[in-house]
């Protein structure tokens, strides 16, 4: 009884909601703060509306703070490499900064949610990323992209990458 009643009580952080599922499909979203849910047969995930996330791309960060450190592997330079608009090829790395505005898409309508990429996002989020920007840089010489159109490829790959995030 006291293990039942324990787990009927649950606590949502001031940065995030609570999607509430019962039997596995979605039944409400709750605020920040003390709730009550029906033990076994309702389930809680947290999801982080008001904090950004950060998604890294060509490069891992090992230890941050003043002198940050950075490593590279197999699999983050091959996301890096991409082929220019006047074939060449450029080592491109780049942040995504990112916040999640809707709890019931993000659990219920990104594919592969469930199987993390490197620093916990989905791979859904890491492709398109991805995808977008070979197609932006692949719009652009490469000196564009080491120098002066480095404004206008964030410009459009933001612009890109916001519309498939709505769809």
């Amino acid at each position: 009884a006291v293990v039942v009643l324990a787990s009927t009580y649950y606590q949502v952080n001031a940065d995030s909601v609570a999607v509430v599922q019962r039997f596995g499909r979605y039944d409400r979203t709750t605020d920040p703060g003390p709730h009550l849910k029906i033990p076994l047969i309702e389930a809680v995930t947290m999801v982080p509306v008001q904090r950004q996330l950060k998604a890294e791309f060509g490069f891992i960060t090992d230890r941050a703070g003043i002198r940050s450190e950075f490593s590279q592997d197999a699999g983050t330079l091959a996301e890096s490499l991409m082929l220019t608009g006047d074939l060449n090829v450029a080592v491109v790395e780049w942040i995504v900064q990112y916040k999640v505005s809707d709890p019931y898409k993000y659990l219920f309508k990104v594919r592969n949610l469930d199987s993390p990429g490197r620093r916990g996002e989905s791979t859904t989020f890491r492709d398109m990323n991805e995808a977008v920007m070979r197609e932006v840089v692949g719009d652009h010489s490469v000196n564009e992209v080491l120098t002066v159109g480095r404004e206008k490829i964030q410009v459009d790959a933001r612009n890109l990458l916001q519309e498939l995030c709505d769809k």
